[in-house]
């Protein structure tokens, strides 16, 4: 059986497990926890990062777009990408896609683990529902510090960073209504395509921080996170991240 390695609470890896489901395809998910993915990954992927899928005969892919590529060779229906004869509109798509992955998911990353920063007591509740054992209350606060001290640097989430995303925000948003008016995205949510997971993942994640939610409130990009992703895990109180780094 083909498996999925995993993050439980990563947007990239919510896009994927829905992709799967969507073609019904059967699989085993292999969860492994933060920062201990990272060796494990580059071990078995040659990649510190999640998702990957060891197919069954063998075969590795590792990353969500590269994946989503080799799960429309597996099973053609319901498409992830518009058909090869309509070539503007799958332009349009694999454009988005690529954006959602190379921008806006890393950017979601680092607002986020700015925000577990200011508010560690928060990251049991991205574990709701995992197959791993829930940490006890007092390991989380010992160790969360380490964890997320690791992981800013890994993501490159430094102050001035996340800053600058913050402030960038509004505008990303307005891309991503843009592309949702244009019907690259947001169609169909029972037959979403590749670009709407991509999207729509980074979007229900940064959704769970309190703080950047009201930059999403109203707009029909906080719309398509919540149509294809209502039960993503984890939460985030206002109040975690600095107010002067928060846009107007």
């Amino acid at each position: 059986m083909h498996k999925l390695y995993i993050v439980h609470s990563s947007h990239p890896s919510q896009a994927v497990r829905r992709a799967l489901a969507l073609k019904g395809i059967p699989h085993k998910t292999v969860e492994l926890l933060i920062p201990i993915h990272a060796p494990v990954m580059r071990l078995r992927f040659g990649e510190r990062t999640v998702p990957a899928l060891k197919l069954d005969g063998g075969e590795r892919v590792s990353g969500s777009r590269a994946i989503m590529r080799k799960l429309d060779e597996l099973v053609a229906d319901p498409p992830l990408l518009p058909p090869e004869s309509d070539p503007a509109a799958r332009a349009a798509v694999l454009d988005a896609e690529r954006w959602g992955d190379e921008v806006l998911q890393p950017l979601v990353r680092r607002i986020t683990w700015a925000a577990f920063r200011g508010r560690p007591t928060a990251i049991p509740s991205y574990q709701e529902a995992s197959q791993l054992p829930r940490l006890p209350g007092p390991v989380v606060r010992l160790v969360a510090p380490g964890v997320i001290v690791i992981a800013r640097r890994l993501h490159h989430a430094s102050d001035d960073a996340v800053r600058a995303d913050l402030r960038a925000l509004p505008g990303h948003l307005d891309r991503v209504d843009g592309w949702i008016a244009d019907g690259v995205i947001g169609g169909d949510s029972a037959r979403p395509n590749a670009a709407d997971l991509q999207i729509g993942s980074s979007l229900r994640l940064l959704g769970t921080i309190g703080d950047a939610r009201p930059m999403l409130t109203g707009r029909p990009c906080a719309a398509l996170g919540m149509e294809l992703f209502p039960d993503f895990p984890g939460e985030v109180q206002a109040g975690a991240l600095p107010p002067d780094w928060l846009a107007r």
